[in-house]
């Protein structure tokens, strides 16, 4: 029955470790999304004096706020992925290697914890104030700025999965001797 249990544990997660780099896969989903209506609504808005739109739709600003939210993407799947890769290698049985991996995945929280950060930050709006582009900022959608939860869930789903996956089976405790316990002398 332990093992049963152990092994579902690990199954579990491993499914949580995946669904970190899906959680980010959302974010940058969504950061697209977001910032294509808001380059659209510049492009619609009365203070638009032209300027270049690429073949995607996206104006200078929108390129720019997308590639902030690119980046923060990559970066933060990246270390998603890293955390995937090292999880099921916690798992092992082996000692060998184990202490690299603890403290890799100890480091490994430092892109995490960045990527939180300019997600936060709200770049696309940031970057609408910075460039005076009020349209831009209007057209942003409401749901814009809960995106960046997205990424702490995903590092929240990962250190779950990963503290399932490196879990150790308790050690047994040694089989019982054949020999009679003997009997303590009472203390005088």
């Amino acid at each position: 029955m332990g093992r049963g249990r152990a092994g579902r544990g690990r199954r579990a997660g491993v499914v949580l470790l995946a669904a970190g780099p899906a959680l980010v896969g959302a974010y940058a989903l969504a950061g697209w999304a977001a910032v294509g209506q808001a380059a659209e609504a510049q492009v619609r808005g009365p203070g638009w004096e032209g300027g270049r739109i690429g073949p995607d739709g996206l104006t200078s600003l929108g390129v720019d706020a997308w590639r902030v939210v690119a980046l923060t993407a990559l970066v933060v799947g990246v270390t998603a992925l890293a955390y995937l890769a090292v999880g099921p290698l916690l798992g092992r049985r082996s000692a060998r290697g184990r202490t690299f991996l603890l403290v890799l995945s100890g480091f490994l929280i430092v892109p995490y914890a960045l990527g939180c950060v300019v997600a936060f930050v709200n770049a696309p709006r940031l970057l609408g104030r910075l460039y005076q582009a009020s349209d831009f900022v209007a057209g942003l959608p409401g749901w814009q700025p809960a995106t960046a939860f997205l990424l702490p869930a995903a590092g929240l789903v990962q250190a779950a999965g990963l503290a399932l996956t490196a879990r150790r089976p308790p050690r047994r405790a040694p089989a019982p001797s054949a020999e009679p316990d003997q009997a303590r002398p009472a203390a005088p």
